[in-house]
């Protein structure tokens, strides 16, 4: 006997918890999960032969994302996938994406996006690679005082925060368009409560002219994500690179779009900039056409950050 393929249902939960946390060192997945309102109807399950278990799991997450003319299109957003151990090599993941791609279409998703380190488990179903980039190097001496003041978000910055990331990100292809329920459970899963972040204040006005996102993890400091006026950009990274020394590291990575504005602020935090090309982004089209997502997922300036993964 085969496993069934079928839709999730609110029983399933104690399930599906389980078999993510078997396969994933993130406890964040259950509440990214319950953002859906329709979560059940977007899981898409293996069922043992037995009837008594779940085998694997797929979820679409429909999400808002900026076409290549920065336009808001409906994309499926491909997550939580995870095989019991004992389960894998048998085409669980393969199936349950058939199904994903079902409803999607019903959905009238326009394409379907989706990160993975295992390219190969979706090059099969017709997802392909695009390729992406971020900068990395030493860290830079630290620079003279700068024009800005710059100190650590607190939950009072939440709402001219999200100002900023709207303003910053208005047309910007790959960007998917944030919700308060995002602001309020999606970005804090991933980056943490809103004070592990950075804010830069104008020296004259003290409202908020930019924000960024860093994390000091392993051997390097990640610059994830920034909002906000190329002009403090600079005095962020300087800062940054202060807290990376402060805490051991030499080195960091900077996942910001490649942009002239960007380039010029580098040497603030990296003292030996030098670009690396990845590919773990995949995309697979659906109402909208091949060229037209390849022209997204390329586009000039095309990000998808961190903060909005499913």
């Amino acid at each position: 006997m085969t496993a069934v393929i079928r839709t999730a249902t609110a029983a399933d939960d104690p399930a599906l918890a389980a078999l993510w946390q078997r396969c994933f060192d993130a406890p964040q997945i259950v509440a990214l999960h319950a953002l859906d309102p329709d979560r059940h109807r977007h899981t898409f399950v293996a069922q043992n032969a037995s009837g008594d278990g779940i085998d694997a799991v797929v979820v679409y997450v429909p999400r808002l994302i900026r076409d290549a003319d920065g336009t808001p299109r409906r994309v499926g957003g491909i997550g939580s996938v995870a095989t019991r151990p004992e389960a894998r090599g048998q085409g669980l993941v393969r199936r349950l994406l058939v199904a994903a791609e079902h409803t999607m279409r019903a959905e009238q998703c326009a394409w379907s996006l989706l990160f993975t380190g295992t390219p190969g488990v979706y090059r099969g179903s017709g997802w392909q690679e695009f390729e992406s980039s971020y900068t990395e190097g030493a860290l830079a001496p630290s620079p003279a005082a700068g024009t800005f003041r710059i100190r650590e978000a607190t939950a009072r910055d939440a709402a001219e925060v999200a100002a900023l990331h709207h303003a910053y990100n208005a047309n910007r292809p790959l960007g998917s368009l944030r919700a308060p329920e995002d602001w309020a459970v999606r970005v804090p899963a991933w980056y943490g409560p809103l004070d592990r972040s950075l804010v830069a204040e104008d020296p004259g006005s003290g409202a908020l002219v930019g924000w960024m996102v860093a994390q000091y993890e392993g051997e390097c400091v990640e610059v994830r994500e920034f909002a906000g006026a190329l002009e403090c950009l600079g005095e962020l990274f300087a800062a940054v690179g202060e807290r990376g020394r402060a805490a051991g590291l030499g080195r960091a990575r900077v996942r910001l779009p490649d942009a002239p504005g960007v380039r010029a602020a580098l040497p603030f935090l990296l003292a030996d900039a030098r670009p690396v090309a990845e590919q773990v982004g995949m995309a697979r089209p659906l109402h909208a056409s091949a060229d037209a997502v390849r022209a997204t997922v390329t586009a000039p300036g095309a990000v998808h950050w961190y903060g909005d993964c499913f």
